[in-house]
């Protein structure tokens, strides 16, 4: 992998922010290919799992920061492949809400296990600090891009602002 160094400062941290992002991805894909799953089923499934009812594909796009016509094709393949069940709209009900099936519920805490420790090898040389300087930098870029995507960042409805969403994980 090259190693640019740019005139400009800010071309040299978003090839690096880039690199790192595509590198780390990749091995995720790969360490959860054996397991059957990606990275992007493996969201939907965390969410399902853990997020609480009724989940909602836009609120699925909005979790997972993907485009909604992303996310439509996304729930096609894993209703398809058995992973999830769509509960169609009812009267009084103006949303399709998606629930995990047996079979996605045999997959989520094994690709989690996975996605975790390879998170954790990644992120295993930051001090609690780094962790916090890190998050607050990318914060910055993050708010940058919706504003200028004329997005606002919201909190998930059911979790209060500045609370952390729990990662849960069944033995």
């Amino acid at each position: 992998m090259y190693d640019f160094k740019y005139t400009e400062p800010g071309m040299t941290t978003w090839t690096l922010l880039r690199q790192a992002w595509t590198a780390a991805n990749k091995v995720s894909e790969i360490k959860l290919a054996k397991a059957s799953i990606t990275p992007e089923k493996l969201s939907v499934l965390w969410a399902c799992k853990n997020y609480p009812p009724p989940l909602i594909p836009a609120e699925i796009s909005r979790l997972t920061t993907r485009e909604n016509q992303t996310i439509a094709g996304l729930l096609n393949r894993m209703e398809n492949e058995g992973l999830i069940k769509r509960t169609p709209k009812r009267r009084g009900q103006p949303y399709t809400e998606i629930k995990m099936t047996n079979k996605g519920t045999k997959l989520v805490d094994p690709g989690m296990k996975i996605q975790l420790d390879v998170i954790s090898r990644f992120m295993a040389d930051f001090t609690k600090e780094e962790h916090e300087q890190f998050q607050k930098l990318l914060k910055k870029v993050r708010d940058r891009a919706a504003d200028e995507l004329h997005e606002d960042v919201i909190y998930p409805k059911a979790y209060p602002k500045g609370k952390a969403i729990p990662v849960k994980l069944t033995k």
